[in-house]
């Protein structure tokens, strides 16, 4: 700050300027507070002073390391997407993929964190191009993975073409978890007992 006004760089400054290292442990911290942020109180509670205190860090810090906060959701979003992918990949691997998918597609926690980010990208377009993208790897990934699985069920694709079934399960579950969280279960167990019928 100078003269009392908040000291402004040019943007090709801002843009060369040094960053941390992507395998710090203070990054991973800062990612860890902003996701906990999220879970706790939601998408609009994080700043880079309340992602700093829960990180235990200075303010500055936040920004040595992103240089802007969709920087930083950006890196939450990616880091949450590679870790799934790999989670995918094992419940697809495993003896039994569709029970694997559903219940991973279950976990309160992961439905609440992409709920706030779902919200996150209704305001800021890099973050919803970065979900879309990841969204299309996953659904490309498990298609390629039970396509196979079902045409040797006898599953008549024509009648239940794979995507439907693949939007369904996914869809269902994120939902059924979304309405426990608010105290909504009416129909829940009937549709977990039609679930566990097909699976």
């Amino acid at each position: 700050m100078l003269g009392g006004r908040p000291t402004t760089y040019p943007s090709s400054v801002v843009a060369s300027r040094r960053l941390g290292t992507e395998t710090s442990e203070t990054r991973t911290a800062l990612l860890d507070a902003t996701e906990q942020l999220m879970l706790d109180s939601g998408y609009a509670a994080v700043s880079s002073r309340r992602v700093a205190a829960v990180a235990g860090v200075r303010p500055a810090l936040v920004h040595y390391y992103f240089r802007t906060m969709d920087d930083l959701f950006l890196a939450l979003v990616r880091r949450g997407a590679e870790q799934n992918l790999k989670r995918q990949a094992r419940a697809l691997a495993s003896d039994r993929p569709l029970r694997a998918l559903w219940e991973l597609s279950s976990e309160r926690a992961g439905a609440t964190l992409m709920i706030e980010l779902t919200a996150l990208a209704n305001h800021r377009k890099a973050i919803r191009v970065e979900l879309a993208r990841y969204a299309e790897e996953f659904r490309r990934l498990q298609r390629e993975a039970l396509a196979p699985l079902l045409r040797d069920s006898g599953l008549d694709a024509d009648e239940l073409p794979i995507d439907a079934l693949l939007v369904a399960l996914t869809s269902v579950s994120r939902v059924l978890v979304m309405e426990e969280a608010l105290g909504a279960t009416s129909g829940h167990a009937a549709m977990r007992e039609v679930v566990e019928r097909l699976l």
